[in-house]
């Protein structure tokens, strides 16, 4: 049986705080289990009160609180819990007096202030405070203080502490929420010492909430140095404490893998700590996949997009509209889709659509009908028996409509992105990037018909410089930043890129691809988006039109090679060291070993601003050695594992996460169908798009080291 997912787990963990903190009556699977998958919303089943009515209430949230619950429910799921209305805490809010408020937020001074005013106020009948991360004992002790004084305790039910301050986006993919300036603050000289002490503490909080929301205590490796280490001891150390001196064991409680009672080290999962001058380049690079493209093309933020669609196909002049999209677990194409290269994407709309008109024809006929839509008229003609059964299709055949509806108009968007910034030209030289010479990369700078937005070409250089081996000269590299600046790019970024050049060079670990690239001769077409603009009018008007095969013209047909990153290399040589290449596990011999369930296992934990100042790795302001650490045994240096955790420290990037997903899926079948499946869980503080980290991060570095 398949474990349950991180957003599984942490949906069930929400549905409980909607239900009042009681346990569900129906398995939390309700709302996401696959039978979801067909577009319908379940019914959910609410807590009742002692006459057999529904509980409603009032949900109140901060920022942190809102973006955890809109990455994984929607309004249709709070209103399946009794959810009426849904406020943010700093907010005008009216009074409501006669219905429970459900408090979701960040243990802070400010949000305490506010919860108190609100219980003054008398806004709402009762109140249940949840917290989304353990609240300190002093903020705790004042908050009582401010209680008493006010006299307002009789309306307090419930004070949580839930362990949830993570965003969960895909079923394994998870970010910290701390925003687009971890790396920078990591590595500026100009962070303060107060401000690296509060970023690491909030990095081993969120965690902690992760590995509880998992319910098993991680081995976790990391290597020696920098900000990784500094968190891996903290967080071991977080973890040994809550072991030893809780009254309530947050692992052993009801409901948690029985695996963290006791069992071997290789039965818990392997948390794999990194920061992010591991590898830079998937945070720069171009992708093929589904899911990199809408983050990188449509700016995807907490699983929602824009999209601009033409107000009316038939007639362009009228302009265009916004549209927002939602991309969830209840969505059966995206789940399929989402870590799947681009052209196949276009194949398997194709599929679905000849399905969906199949299906709709079969209903019909067998109703009597000539369309959807007459079933909805009073026909004489249809048969009271198969009309029931059609009318009882029809909202499943109208959510799959509409869900295709809307993938045909994301991947029109990202056509044109593609179209306009050329990204099928940047991503196939991308792909065989230690071939290109200084002479081709300077001829690809100056070309003024590669692409329309300076960024690409910048993105593109950097990852060739970081991956060369070539020697660039002072001059050379003048001459390459002047083609830059001539094509628009503003290059700032570099100045930082070339000290962190030697650091990077360093771990990052190149492969040669497993299979050649596919592709198509000349400038085919998709052939998917072909015969779907061919008869598309037919099955779903208006969705497209018919400049949909101009988009399509030019675009390059391929699929990308089959080769892992650095990052993936590296939880490879943890994960499954028998494997692995002889490079990847040289360059992981000397990772730390932390085990907060053994008495030996387990390191110093200095200062985050006494460790800073030792500037171990040479990049200006970066985090030194932490001291010596845990050295790793043999047997523990080649110790096998199932599962893993990989955290990276300063951001994010959706082509680790899909390379991962691809690494496990691949191995796991190899292994044959009596071996455990390996699943990898990734995260980050923050899931930062390429043009955000450069035109952000990397110039924000570039400017202070000018």
């Amino acid at each position: 049986m398949q474990s349950q997912s991180l957003r599984d787990r942490q949906v069930a963990s929400l549905e409980k705080i909607l239900n009042l903190n009681h346990a569900s009556p129906e398995p939390s699977t309700v709302h996401h289990d696959p039978a979801a998958a067909n577009g319908l919303i379940p019914k959910a089943t609410p807590i009742l009160n002692s006459d057999g009515d529904p509980i409603w209430k009032v949900l109140v949230f901060d920022n942190l609180g809102r973006d955890v619950i809109s990455s994984v429910l929607r309004v249709n799921d709070l209103r399946g819990w009794g959810v009426t209305i849904h406020l943010n805490l700093n907010s005008p809010r009216h009074p409501i007096p006669d219905v429970p408020v459900l408090y979701l937020v960040e243990p802070t001074a400010t949000n305490l202030a506010l919860i108190n005013q609100d219980l003054s106020k008398s806004l709402y009948s009762e109140a249940y405070i949840n917290f989304l991360s353990s609240i300190p004992r002093p903020l705790m002790e004042d908050f009582a203080a401010q209680i008493a004084e006010a006299g307002t305790a009789e309306s307090i039910s419930q004070v949580y502490d839930q362990y949830l301050n993570f965003v969960v986006a895909e079923p394994d993919l998870f970010s910290l929420s701390l925003g687009k300036e971890t790396y920078w603050a990591l590595n500026s000289a100009n962070a303060t010492d107060e401000e690296i002490d509060t970023l690491v503490e909030r990095i081993v909080s969120g965690l902690f909430s992760v590995v509880v929301t998992m319910g098993v205590i991680p081995i976790i490796r990391c290597p020696r140095g920098g900000a990784a280490e500094m968190i891996a001891a903290k967080l071991d150390r977080k973890l040994r404490d809550h072991v030893l001196n809780s009254k309530d064991n947050l692992f052993s409680s009801q409901g948690q893998r029985s695996s963290t009672t006791g069992g071997t080290p290789s039965s818990r999962p392997v948390l794999v700590i990194v920061d992010r001058n591991v590898d830079l380049i998937p945070m720069l690079s171009h992708s093929w996949t589904y899911q990199s493209l809408v983050h990188d093309v449509l700016k995807m933020h907490l699983n929602r997009i824009t999209v601009e669609t033409p107000i009316d196909e038939e007639n362009p002049a009228r302009g265009r509209t916004k549209k927002a999209y939602d991309l969830t677990s209840k969505d059966f194409f995206w789940s399929r889709n989402a870590g799947v290269p681009f052209p196949q994407v276009a194949e398997d709309i194709d599929t679905e659509l000849t399905k969906y008109k199949d299906d709709a024809n079969e209903i019909t006929q067998k109703a009597g009908a000539s369309s959807l839509e007459d079933l909805q008229t009073d026909n004489p003609n249809t048969s009271a028996q198969h009309l029931k059964a059609a009318i009882t299709l029809l909202p499943e055949l109208r959510e799959r409509k509409a869900v295709l509806d809307m993938h045909m108009n994301i991947a029109t968007a990202l056509l044109k992105g593609i179209k306009d910034r050329q990204l099928d030209n940047f991503f196939q030289i991308e792909e065989n990037i230690t071939k290109q010479t200084k002479a081709m990369m300077l001829g690809l700078l100056n070309d003024s018909s590669k692409g329309n937005q300076p960024t690409d070409k910048l993105r593109l250089f950097i990852i060739w410089f970081l991956s060369t081996e070539q020697e660039v000269s002072r001059a050379e590299m003048e001459r390459f930043e002047e083609a830059l600046t001539k094509a628009g790019a503003d290059t700032t970024a570099l100045v930082y890129v070339k000290k962190v050049r030697e650091v990077t060079r360093m771990t990052m670990m190149t492969s040669a691809p497993t299979q050649p690239a596919q592709q198509s001769t000349g400038g085919e077409l998709f052939k998917g988006f072909s015969s779907i603009s061919n008869r598309l009018t037919g099955q779903l008007p208006g969705a497209l039109g018919t400049n949909f095969e101009n988009l399509i013209s030019g675009v390059k047909n391929f699929l990308p090679v089959n080769k892992d990153i650095t990052i993936t290399k590296i939880v490879e040589s943890l994960m499954d060291p028998t494997s692995a290449s002889s490079s990847a596990i040289a360059k992981t011999e000397d990772y730390l070993y932390f085990d907060p369930r053994s008495a030996n296992a387990r390191g110093t934990t200095p200062a985050p601003s006494q460790a800073r100042h030792q500037q171990a790795s040479g990049i200006p302001g970066a985090l030194g050695s932490l001291g010596p650490g845990t050295q790793a045994s043999f047997g523990q240096r080649r110790q096998g594992f199932s599962e893993a955790i990989v955290f990276t420290v300063g951001g994010g990037s959706m082509d680790e996460y899909g390379n991962l997903q691809d690494w496990a899926k691949r191995t796991s079948a190899a292994s044959g169908a009596t071996a455990p499946k390996r699943r990898v869980v990734y995260g980050s503080t923050e899931i930062v798009n390429a043009e955000d980290f450069v035109v952000g991060e990397l110039a924000r570095l570039g400017q202070e080291d000018k």
